[in-house]
């Protein structure tokens, strides 16, 4: 049996190498390069693929994947929405995830990005580095006098929850799908814009689909309360970023806190090497601002994450390949 590991980074290998030693039974090929249509060809031979990437999986790939009778193609994150699904059906292609490799990781950072917004942290950080010691004008909030509306009760979601409701805020929620547990607390409301129009700080949970793309547009922050605090720890797609640059100019939104951008590939997890060489300059521009923090899609980034995302993905790879089987199957 012969699993071809792509796109695997410093931080994983430890991790990759202990599945191995423990997996003897399996070879275990493993690069850096991301699978695309100039590596594919290193999975020829192998029986299973496992790989992690913010760009597409395009037909041309799959379809190569297809010819070299690969069947199984395996994960290391959550999303597969860049998965071309036609594509994938088309050549047999079963995948897996790994759903929850840590929602508490990406609930505790989501908290602390807005924690440092609702305390002014980067203001009073740029101020005492020119030695301005003062407070005024500079006062902040408490998080137990908010209402935060949580958009998507997931894994992720309901672990943002239970940090929310530790300091005191009162939460509610839209989903689609209602969680019974949630539901028996009376946290849900009906719609989208009862969300908007209750909450001080709206965090966003949900993945990217057609659906949702740019659900946060210039309407969308029409509805919502002057001076609310968006958190998107999710999806860049979800947050039209033109609508947000002026919901933030107008003051209708006093801040945010962004790990994700929506033309973030190629971009984060990239050292530029100096600020003024970022090739965007939306970005950039969010950057400079005090009530904006960009983070380069971190909130996942814990040894325990990264640990899980490396087992689950290689176990469920060589379940597939064993058994035709996984309990991380996805339906594209």
């Amino acid at each position: 049996m012969k699993i071809v590991a792509y796109g695997i980074r410093d931080d994983e290998k430890p991790y990759l190498d202990k599945w191995s030693e423990e997996n003897s039974n399996v070879e275990v090929q493993s690069t850096g390069d991301l699978l695309d249509e100039s590596t594919v060809e290193l999975a020829k031979g192998a029986d299973g693929v496992v790989t992690y990437q913010q760009k597409p999986y395009t037909a041309e790939v799959l379809d190569k994947l297809g010819s070299f009778g690969i069947k199984f193609l395996s994960l290391r994150n959550v999303g597969v929405d860049n998965i071309d699904a036609d594509a994938a059906k088309r050549n047999g292609i079963q995948v897996t995830n790994v759903p929850a490799y840590s929602p508490e990781a990406i609930a505790e950072f989501t908290v602390t990005q807005l924690m440092r917004l609702l305390r002014r942290t980067p203001t009073f950080d740029k101020k005492q580095s020119q030695g301005d010691l003062r407070w005024a004008p500079d006062i902040a909030e408490e998080l137990n006098q908010m209402t935060v509306g949580v958009f998507a009760t997931g894994r992720i979601g309901r672990a943002a929850m239970k940090i929310y409701q530790g300091f005191g805020a009162k939460v509610i929620a839209y989903d689609v799908f209602h969680n019974p547990e949630l539901e028996k607390q009376g946290i849900y409301v009906e719609t989208p814009e009862e969300l908007y129009a209750q909450s001080d700080v709206i965090s966003l949970h949900a993945p990217a689909t057609k659906e949702n793309e740019h659900m946060l547009n210039d309407d969308a922050f029409s509805k919502m309360k002057d001076g609310v605090y968006i958190l998107n720890p999710a999806r860049g797609a979800l947050i039209d970023t033109d609508a947000l640059v002026r919901a933030l100019d107008s003051g209708k939104v006093a801040g945010a806190a962004l790990d994700v951008y929506e033309d973030e590939v190629g971009i984060f997890n990239t050292d530029f090497g100096s600020f003024d060489k970022i090739p965007d300059e939306r970005l950039k521009g969010l950057m400079k601002r005090d009530n904006v923090l960009v983070s380069p899609h971190i909130a996942f980034y814990t040894k325990r994450a990264v640990r899980n995302m490396v087992y689950f993905a290689m176990d469920a790879n060589k379940s597939l390949i064993e058994t035709g089987k996984s309990d991380k199957l996805v339906e594209l």
